[in-house]
């Protein structure tokens, strides 16, 4: 009997000890609600995977649903805590096979706080970057293009509750784009970096993509594996929604505290960049149209719409929507007829970091706030011909942004600081919410 136990013993141990190998990336905290959150774990073999979950005090912990991780699926499981209440803080612990996977960083999660009709919208603070090239020599060009990666432990030491990633997230390679087998590896690799384990673990990711996520450099509606791309994106990210305007891409929208979030899709059905049409499809018109209703309805203090590329820079350079002039005058154009409030822009693309104001008449000021890169290539500042470009609000190496929202309900502030790969504060730019309003 005792060899038996003995033996038993160390089975447990040998299996638990193999666990963590089984981990390929994550746990990722994906969307936050009210009754429940999402949380992405991928592994390396088929596996069964549940999180277990417990409020600062430790005790009554709860478990999520068993899901068995399988090859067609990429091995990823999707996780729902659902036993929440509203605005707490909740540690978890990763299970793989019903063992224990410690990780050696913090893992958390926080539901949203029911605010409305109770009490002033709580104080948060969100993370905003783009373009993460992360270097893998077999694919890559000789020169590497990815660098400093310990920016996503400075994004985590700023403590944000969410982060949202808009665009160039991955960077495609031209092994990847012919097939899923590729687009699924090129996912992969980059999700499985270990500088950004910790980043996922506790802060809530919402994303959308541009082109070097989506498909080939500048590619647009006509890429034939648009539909396989877009699977993919839907399968690494646990955005709380997609194809929100319903004919395809990765469109969303969500609700965090007072603020609202228009994730859009600046590829799915944009024309190609050499059609000489200046009247071509950017965003599309039934995007727009979703865009327009869906703004005309949002009651939030801050509406923020969130592009791969830059919507407010008037120089018509590479893929800024300046060069679709057609389409962006008509948007413009609806967003002023409609009298929306409280809109403002974020961006990425550019590889470097700008704020665009665009000042109108009888109207407030439109604001695109341009972040770029995080860990892509980056170039020498130049002048592009922007000229609503926000004097020295401007950067040209690796950073990050963190937004601080704050204030009581009917004077809110955003205030927007950003900081290079290091940690070191750049500039800081704010927002008051009385200032995005019409005039009286």
């Amino acid at each position: 009997m005792k060899d038996l136990l003995i033996a038993l013993s160390l089975l447990f141990f040998l299996t638990g000890v193999a666990q963590p190998e089984l981990l390929e990336s994550g746990p990722m905290v994906g969307y936050s609600g009210y009754r429940e959150v999402l949380i992405w774990v991928q592994t390396k073999e088929v596996a069964n995977v549940k999180i277990g979950y417990t409020t600062s005090d430790g005790n009554d912990m709860k478990f999520t649903e068993t899901v068995s991780t399988n090859r067609k699926g990429n091995f990823i499981a999707k996780l729902y805590p659902r036993e929440v209440t509203y605005g707490t803080v909740y540690s978890y612990k990763l299970y793989i096979n019903d063992i224990y996977v410690p990780r050696d960083y913090k893992l958390e999660f926080r539901t949203q706080s029911l605010w409305q009709y109770r009490k002033d919208p709580p104080d948060f603070k969100l993370a905003i970057g783009s373009c993460t090239f992360i270097n893998d020599q077999i694919d890559d060009r000789p020169q590497p293009y990815g660098s400093n990666y310990q920016i996503f432990d400075q994004i985590l030491s700023k403590k944000p509750e969410l982060m949202i990633w808009s665009g160039d997230n991955i960077y495609l390679r031209t092994p990847d784009f012919l097939t899923a087998t590729g687009i699924n590896h090129r996912n992969k690799h980059t999700r499985s970096l270990k500088e950004l384990q910790p980043l996922l673990g506790s802060v809530h990711h919402y994303a959308t993509w541009d082109d070097h996520d989506y498909g080939p450099n500048d590619s647009d509606r006509s890429y034939v594996n648009k539909k396989i791309a877009e699977k993919a994106f839907n399968d690494y990210w646990g955005n709380l929604n997609t194809n929100a305007a319903g004919n395809g891409g990765v469109t969303q929208h969500f609700l965090y505290n007072d603020v609202e979030f228009f994730l859009l899709d600046d590829r799915y059905h944009r024309a190609p960049n050499r059609d000489k049409n200046l009247d071509k499809d950017y965003f599309g018109k039934q995007q727009i149209n979703w865009l327009i209703d869906a703004l005309t309805s949002s009651k939030a203090t801050f509406k923020i719409i969130v592009s791969g590329g830059q919507i407010i820079s008037d120089a018509a350079v590479y893929e800024n929507y300046a060069t679709y002039p057609g389409e962006r005058k008509r948007f413009l154009d609806r967003l002023d007829a409609a009298k929306i409030e409280g809109v403002l822009f974020i961006s990425g693309d550019r590889h470097h970091t700008e704020i665009s104001k665009l000042d109108r008449k009888n109207a407030y000021p439109l604001i695109d706030i341009t972040c770029s890169p995080l860990t892509a290539g980056t170039h020498k500042k130049r002048d592009e011909g922007n000229t609503l470009q926000v004097p020295e609000k401007t950067f040209y190496d690796h950073n990050f942004g963190i937004i601080e929202i704050s204030g009581k309900q009917k004077d809110r502030q955003l205030l927007l600081k950003i900081f290079d790969a290091s940690g070191y504060e750049i500039f800081d730019y704010k927002i008051n919410s009385k200032d995005l309003k019409y005039p009286k």
